[in-house]
C-alpha cells in the first residue's frame, strides 16, 4: 500500500524535528529497515530540510519549503523543495578533500549521498528527491551497521 505525505514547512529550523519524527512515525511498512529509516533516513531528511531553509531560502521566515513523501513496500522517496534560486550540486566540493576539510559547506550533501540509496537533484536546484530502499542490507560505506 503506497502512503504519500505532503507536508509545507515555515523557514524556520527548530520545525525540522518534529517534521522528520512526523515522517518516519509514518513508515509502518519500513520494519525490515527500521535501523536505516531511523538514521539513514532521518539524517538525510534533516540535512535537506536544513540546507532547503538555511541556503535555499536564505533563512527568509516568508518562505516556505514543500516535503513530499511516497512510502510503498519497497522504498521511501522524499522530495525537498524550497523557494530559492537553486544552486549547481556538482559545483559543491567532496568536504573530505585535504583542501575542503575545513570547508564550512558540503558535509549535509556529502551525508545525504552516503547515507541514501539515491538522491538526485532537479535542473534549477531547488529541490532534491532522497530515496531510501527498504529492502537494503543496513550495511553503509566500509562496512559500519546503521
Amino acid at each position: 500500500m503506497d502512503k504519500d505525505l505532503i507536508l509545507e514547512l515555515p523557514t524556520d529550523l527548530q520545525s525540522i524535528e518534529d517534521a522528520v519524527d512526523y515522517v518516519v512515525a509514518r513508515c509502518d511498512a519500513c520494519e525490515r529497515a527500521a535501523s536505516r529509516l531511523r538514521f539513514n533516513f532521518r539524517v538525510g531528511l534533516t540535512e535537506a530540510l536544513s540546507n532547503a531553509m538555511l541556503y535555499g531560502n536564505g533563512h527568509d521566515p516568508s518562505k516556505r519549503v514543500m516535503v513530499e513523501v511516497r512510502i510503498n513496500k519497497v522504498m521511501v522517496t522524499a522530495r525537498v523543495t524550497d523557494q530559492g534560486v537553486g544552486f549547481d550540486p556538482a559545483l559543491v566540493p567532496d568536504p573530505t578533500t585535504p583542501d575542503h576539510l575545513s570547508d564550512v559547506g558540503g558535509r549535509g550533501l556529502f551525508l545525504m549521498k552516503k547515507l541514501l540509496d539515491e538522491v538526485s537533484f532537479n535542473d534549477r536546484g531547488n529541490s532534491v528527491t532522497l530515496v531510501l530502499r527498504l529492502d537494503g542490507d543496513g550495511v553503509l560505506e566500509g562496512g559500519a551497521q546503521a
